[in-house]
């Protein structure tokens, strides 16, 4: 019994130690979906300091840390297309595996686009497009549905009648969108909600402020002004108070700020596209577009030379932001939470 016993426990322990190097070495595997050391992906903007790229980018990171890429915040503090095409040149030269973009304007980013692809550098755009480009993904809220669902929420808090007007920023394709859908929504559903004015602000607080005030002043009855950002509404906003006319102002995006203001009831509510998924799932697209290896699909890509990672378009979803929910988008609570440093990372 004594001597069964020990062959029985030599067994076992054979056993265990067999299990044991065949876990290591399935630990010690690497994984497809994983980087090389040192593989760089980076996120480009314009105007870089705004608070809404902040979580698209603090997600677009934990997706790449999470696969063990490295990734880089890069963009433009001015509202300036070329500058913004230079720091996307700049990061190019860096020769990184993918660039995700917010291309300012569609067609001046075209040509870069093209040139990062043809160098073998994968290129997703976000928030906004370059269609006629050579990006593999784009990962967008829906414009329109956001527009409609704006429009749908003014037109209940002014009860299906009164008069409105729009800011714009014409030339950005999300924002040209959103006005449009607005617009469109009102026209469709709520007839006896008039259009007596708009004006380009172009993200501009100050020339959102003077818009609204000459607005109010040709059309006292004015219930309700729209725009498609945030910072024009900092403007808007002001107008309004200053009318003290009961002028509800409906924006898209928030920051901090914005949510102060929802909070005390001078804006009347924002739109926000969900950023975080925009930013997981732009860097998960971008990272199968940098290694379409991964993918072998039943279609023609290898005959015609293309790109497995083809998506035409993602929705990563919006938020309807009113005083009742403004305190769960707060960016410094959200980076508190989460115990990272944001872009500075």
């Amino acid at each position: 019994m004594k001597i069964k016993s020990m062959l029985l426990g030599t067994a076992a322990a054979a056993f265990l130690t067999l299990t044991a190097s065949s876990a290591m070495a399935q630990d010690t595997k690497k994984s497809a979906f994983q980087c090389e050391p040192g593989e760089l992906y980076a996120m480009n903007v314009m105007v870089s300091g705004v608070e809404y790229w902040f979580p698209v980018y603090e997600m677009f990171k934990q997706a790449a840390q999470q696969m063990g890429c490295d990734t880089v915040y890069t963009g433009t503090p001015e509202y300036d297309v070329n500058k913004q095409i230079a720091t996307f040149e700049q990061v190019l030269a860096r020769q990184p595996a993918g660039i995700m973009v917010h291309p300012m304007n569609s067609d001046p980013f075209i040509a870069p686009i093209n040139r990062a692809v043809e160098q073998g550098v994968a290129v997703v755009t976000f928030a906004a497009d370059s269609p006629n480009s050579k990006r593999s993904a784009y990962i967008t809220s829906n414009n329109d549905r956001e527009g409609a669902a704006a429009a749908d929420a003014i037109a209940e808090a002014m009860g299906g009648s009164g008069e409105y007007a729009v800011l714009e920023n014409p030339g950005q394709d999300n924002h040209d969108r959103r006005v449009s859908a607005f617009i469109a929504r009102m026209e469709e559903k709520y007839p006896d909600i008039k259009l007596v004015a708009r004006a380009a602000s172009n993200q501009d607080p100050t020339k959102a402020y003077n818009a609204v005030l000459t607005m109010h002043q040709a059309h006292p009855n004015l219930g309700a002004v729209f725009m498609p950002e945030a910072n024009s509404a900092l403007g808007a906003a002001q107008a309004a108070i200053e009318t003290k006319a009961d002028i509800k102002v409906m924006t898209a995006d928030v920051n901090a700020k914005i949510l102060d203001m929802i909070k005390a009831g001078e804006v009347f509510g924002s739109i926000n596209p969900n950023q975080g998924i925009q930013g997981y799932m732009g860097f998960i697209s971008l990272f199968l577009a940098a290694h379409p290896d991964l993918i072998d699909p039943m279609n023609d890509y290898m005959r015609a030379g293309a790109n497995p990672m083809m998506v035409p378009y993602i929705d990563n979803g919006y938020a309807v932001v009113t005083a009742k929910n403004a305190d769960d988008f707060y960016w410094e609570d959200y980076l508190k939470r989460r115990g990272t440093k944001g872009i500075e990372e």
